[in-house]
């Protein structure tokens, strides 16, 4: 939690922002935020959601602070599936045509 305060202090200084303007755009008094950022008060999820909102940053944003999130559109992870069964073979021999259909299950046969 004290991560989250000092970054919430240091967006605020970044910002030009006091910590009273920044109470006040909250609905807090300076001495209430001050306890908040002191640790002397617990920081709820919905006054960080308000901090945020006073800050223009995302709650993520603060929480990653001086790092920004960024959400990737395009996947780079490929995945692959490996399924492996043991079956006699008089069984693999029509999975295999199943799965892979006549021609690919004679091809595949001989390996």
């Amino acid at each position: 939690m004290n991560d989250i305060l000092r970054n919430i202090d240091a967006i605020r200084r970044n910002k030009g922002y006091s910590q009273e303007y920044l109470a006040s755009q909250i609905g807090l008094k300076q001495a209430g935020l001050s306890l908040i950022m002191s640790g002397e008060r617990e920081l709820k999820y919905n006054t960080l959601l308000q901090i945020a909102n006073a800050l223009q940053e995302s709650v993520i944003d603060i929480i990653a602070y001086p790092d920004k999130y960024v959400l990737s559109k395009e996947s780079n992870i490929s995945t692959e599936t490996i399924l492996q069964i043991k079956l006699d073979n008089d069984k693999k021999e029509q999975v295999l045509k199943i799965v892979f259909g006549d021609e690919a299950a004679e091809l595949l046969k001989g390996k």
